[in-house]
């Protein structure tokens, strides 16, 4: 509970349900993937996940599967087990088996292994000069920092050449991990054919004042998440398994060039991950001119981002809708395999810009993934379009490196939000699957840039948050206007520029299993 000796919060209502608790299970947290998978996209394969304190994810999962179909791939961590059926199988068989296995007890859900692409537009051959890092100001930042290789970005995408002249002083020892070929070297099997990685770890961390090649937006650490193959794409599992990765190594920023399939709830699941785990998801809003993102880039956890040109105009390729920034994205010059340079367009260029920027901000302040969200949002330069084009502006760096957060939301110390934002906590406990807590939250600042609400529960329960906004009915499972639905009990829902017309309605449900619990109201100005 805040020190502060006025509540805003309250429960609103308290009411318990009789039930069984849930078996306790332990979390082995490891990923188990199967020798031989083939990379790229499993069409062919449904994910399945299973509820925490339903004893083994493979055990669970397994007994439920049909003679035609086995487990091929299990993540502990984020509780989900990839069933593949024979590619002769129909539709209708796969669609019967997930309505059918999502009636099991501890089964949280099921949904096919959807195919994410990378988010790139090709264009002409390398120009003479770049004018991104220029255009967000990342050359005025330098002379406050370089960047600090304390700090990390994770490119989770296509193999990296990460000892390009360019790049090998920015990427660490141990560059990453190889998802698609299950190995420890995210190095692109073929190189000509694969060089979506590789530029965009340069539009991030090229190294600064080598006196080689381009520029990045300052000297941050980088390692690579392998996720897509050769030719860009790649599934949700590979990219699912690649973000839980880079957040265990401590990575504070996870670059997400790519998109396409739609939601889909392990992905929600492994962005939640990463935001627990104190990294910001930043993402490409996609590539095909409509008027909303691509997923991931449209899950909350997420900064979305748009592309725009160097007349800062929005590419006409760049999705639009509920961005969050914007950022160049078109004839963005970077390197690329081997040893050498290329223009490319796309929101997939934009993306590492901002994370570059990120980086650069980190290298200066200290900040939350809540606060270096805001404070990038806060510092952004607004370039005359609309919201929906530029989100709150075009990123920019001078700014994020020279204002100091404490002064409109963020701080140096990140256990203390500031004198621009409120955060108290309450404690609950639910007794059994049914059990729930509604709460409302009473607004401190009459416009809020944002509100974020965190519920952390136990490790053998599978609790669930939902948020209404705007409205007096209080959230449920069946009314919400923001829920996280992780197969445990570590939740979070962040709101930019809430309705604050009326309390935020906050309902702490249990899906399976009994325990007590804390939730977390933060406030920014």
């Amino acid at each position: 509970m805040s020190d502060d000796s006025t509540q805003r919060f309250n429960r609103r209502t308290f009411l318990k349900a009789t039930g069984a608790a849930g078996a306790a299970a332990a979390m082995s947290g490891v990923a188990a993937a199967t020798p031989g998978r083939e990379p790229g996209p499993k069409k062919d394969e449904i994910l399945v996940g299973v509820s925490a304190g339903k004893g083994d994810v493979e055990a669970k999962v397994s007994q439920h599967v049909p003679g035609n179909a086995e487990v091929v791939h299990t993540n502990d961590n984020l509780r989900y087990a990839a069933v593949k059926f024979p590619s002769s199988a129909s539709d209708k068989a796969k669609a019967n088996f997930i309505d059918a296995v999502t009636k099991k007890d501890g089964i949280k859900y099921a949904e096919p292994n959807k195919t994410h692409t990378t988010q790139l537009s090709p264009n002409d051959p390398r120009a003479s000069d770049q004018y991104a890092f220029k255009q967000v100001q990342s050359d005025d930042a330098w002379d406050t920092t370089l960047g600090d290789s304390s700090v990390t970005i994770a490119v989770v995408d296509t193999g990296a050449q990460y000892d390009h002249p360019d790049l090998q002083a920015n990427y660490k020892s141990n560059p990453g991990y190889d998802h698609v070929d299950n190995d420890s070297d995210p190095y692109p099997d073929v190189p000509s054919d694969e060089q979506h990685g590789t530029h965009v770890s340069g539009c991030a961390a090229a190294t600064v004042d080598n006196g080689t090649g381009v520029a990045g937006q300052g000297n941050t650490s980088l390692i690579n998440g392998r996720a897509l193959d050769e030719n860009g794409s790649g599934s949700t599992s590979d990219i699912a398994d690649a973000v839980e990765w880079a957040a265990d190594q401590g990575a504070d920023i996870i670059n997400m060039s790519l998109g396409g399939g739609g939601y889909t709830s392990t992905m929600k699941n492994a962005v939640s991950y990463a935001v627990n785990n104190g990294a910001l998801p930043i993402c490409a809003a996609g590539n095909n001119g409509s008027s909303s993102v691509s997923y991931p880039a449209a899950y909350s956890e997420c900064m979305a981002i748009s592309a725009v040109d160097s007349n800062e105009n929005l590419a006409s390729f760049s999705q639009y809708g509920d961005v969050d920034l914007a950022a160049p994205g078109v004839d963005v010059l970077s390197t690329i395999p081997t040893d050498s340079y290329a223009k490319f367009s796309g929101t997939s260029m934009a993306t590492p810009v901002t994370s570059g920027v990120a980086g650069l901000t980190l290298a200066k302040w200290s900040l939350t993934v809540s606060e270096l969200r805001s404070h990038l949002k806060n510092t952004a330069k607004d370039i005359g379009l609309s919201s929906d084009k530029q989100g709150a502006g075009q990123v920019n760096a001078y700014n994020a490196v020279t204002t100091d957060p404490s002064n409109g939301g963020g701080g140096d110390d990140p256990t203390d939000p500031g004198d621009g934002s409120t955060t108290e906590t309450v404690s609950g406990s639910l007794s059994s699957s049914y059990d729930y807590d509604d709460y409302e939250w009473n607004w401190e600042y009459s416009s809020p840039s944002q509100i974020v609400v965190e519920l952390s529960g136990p490790s053998d329960a599978d609790f669930d948050l939902y948020v209404n906004e705007g409205t007096t009915t209080a959230a449920s499972p069946s009314n919400y206007d923001y829920r996280s639905i992780s197969t445990d009990s570590q939740e979070s829902v962040t709101i930019d520029n809430p309705d604050t017309s009326t309390p935020l309605q906050v309902d702490v449900d249990s899906y399976s299993g009994s325990g007590s619990y804390d939730l977390t109201f933060t406030e920014y100005q």
